[in-house]
């Protein structure tokens, strides 16, 4: 019985860490600050690209967009803070 407590508690614990996985943070190379674009700028080049921003803030060393894309899809955006490259990237299905 007390085997069984175990097996659950640890399957438990897994299965309340594997939503975790799908949201890990983007992992944006660090500049000096006085190198990143200006977020006023990256916001502009951003929605010259054709996307919708419902919400736009810095997360760690990175630019992340909340909005929707050209096709009307929801999207998650995380940029690099100097060279807007996309370092990742979740699209609605």
């Amino acid at each position: 019985m007390h085997k069984h407590r175990i097996a659950l508690a640890l399957a438990t614990t897994l299965l309340a860490a594997a939503p975790l996985a799908g949201f890990a943070k983007a992992n944006c190379k660090a500049y000096p600050k006085n190198e990143w674009m200006n977020a006023d700028e990256a916001r502009s080049r951003i929605e010259a690209q054709g996307y919708a921003i419902r919400k736009f803030k810095v997360d760690g060393n990175c630019y992340e967009i909340y909005g929707t894309n050209k096709a009307g899809k929801k999207v998650e955006i995380y940029f690099d803070a100097k060279t807007l490259d996309v370092v990742k990237s979740e699209v609605q299905r």
